[in-house]
């Protein structure tokens, strides 16, 4: 389990108060249900969340130190002279000795940073060809226009995005006893399946699976397929620049559905993008550790999970949320 911060269990406990339940918030945010209970109870009688100051030998450093400390590795590590961004305590352990000749154990620097809401977790990818500058000017140029749109034909706003399945799954954890290496098969074969799908942030998922690439035909008949399954409603999709959905046979087709209005986002900015969480949560949740063994069974498979989302509103919505622009649009 990761450590969370205040905000994280304000929202979970909020999401509580709104009716999400409990198993369900305490997956949304990689906990385990009791501790959620914990936060709800303590939040109704305590009227607060803030992490208590533990007991134990008292603390040796001044908060203008711990300060220094904390804002020295928001800073990527790259910059103290190490090879990648990444910190870990041996790292910050290293570099506040030499830059602010503090000398800390493992366990206490690791509690230093507990109790000041910092955690060990994985980043979110972000690529260096995304130019911010573009970034900026989209969130505030487009998503006025988006929002206006929707307003104007009273339509549904979808995010769409591709994927690619790969038969080689992601292995999860499992307990097994000291010393003895834990085993699961799995296949060494080779092969992947192409998917689309669209989400809305009322939990609406639309998808299609595919055993080729896909091109400007797939993304048409995608789109097509989402036009029929609203008959009577305009549909505002935001989608990337990749090249089939900014064809010359795509914008064609787009030009043709006066009922269709898609909008693209900046160029290299998944981020932006709810669709990427669903896919996300598909392939290290969903179909983590599976057991497929050529492409018909993972694409069989890969359908069943999906379908299974499709009729899970409350985690779309949840997925649907932890992207950084939802805010922005309702």
């Amino acid at each position: 389990m990761s450590y969370s911060t205040e905000a994280i269990r304000e929202l979970a406990v909020r999401a509580c108060k709104n009716g999400e339940p409990i198993t369900q918030v305490a997956n949304m945010y990689s906990v385990h249900r009791t501790t959620v209970y914990r936060w709800v109870r303590r939040k109704t009688i305590e009227k607060t969340l803030s992490r208590k100051s533990g007991s134990g030998r008292p603390e040796k450093l001044t908060n203008k130190e711990i300060t220094k400390l904390t804002k020295m590795i928001l800073k990527p590590a790259s910059k103290f002279g190490f090879d990648t961004d990444f910190w870990t305590i041996k790292r910050i352990i290293s570099v506040a000795k030499e830059r602010l000749s503090i000398t800390l154990s493992k366990t206490r620097m690791y509690n230093i940073l507990y109790n000041e809401d910092y955690s060990y977790k994985k980043p979110e990818k972000r690529f260096y060809e995304a130019n911010e500058k573009d970034q900026k000017a989209w969130l505030e140029d487009e998503i006025p226009k988006i929002k206006k749109y929707v307003k104007k034909y009273k339509g549904i706003l979808y995010f769409e995005d591709e994927a690619n399945i790969a038969l080689q799954c992601v292995l999860g954890k499992t307990w097994g006893p000291v010393g003895k290496t834990s085993i699961q098969k799995a296949t060494g074969n080779r092969a992947s399946i192409s998917a689309m799908s669209a989400i809305t942030a009322s939990g609406k998922l639309i998808f299609t699976l595919h055993e080729k690439k896909i091109t400007s035909i797939e993304v048409i008949n995608f789109l097509d397929q989402m036009l029929r399954q609203h008959p009577r409603r305009h549909l505002i999709v935001i989608m990337d620049r990749a090249r089939p959905h900014t064809s010359k046979m795509t914008k064609k087709y787009i030009e043709s559905q006066k009922r269709l209005h898609v909008f693209y986002l900046p160029a290299r900015s998944p981020e932006f993008n709810p669709d990427e969480k669903v896919w996300n949560h598909l392939k290290n949740n969903e179909l983590k550790s599976h057991q497929a063994k050529n492409k018909e069974e993972l694409k069989n498979l890969t359908k069943r999970k999906l379908f299974s989302m499709a009729k899970r509103p409350k985690l779309l919505k949840a997925l649907f949320k932890r992207c950084e622009i939802a805010p922005l649009l309702y």
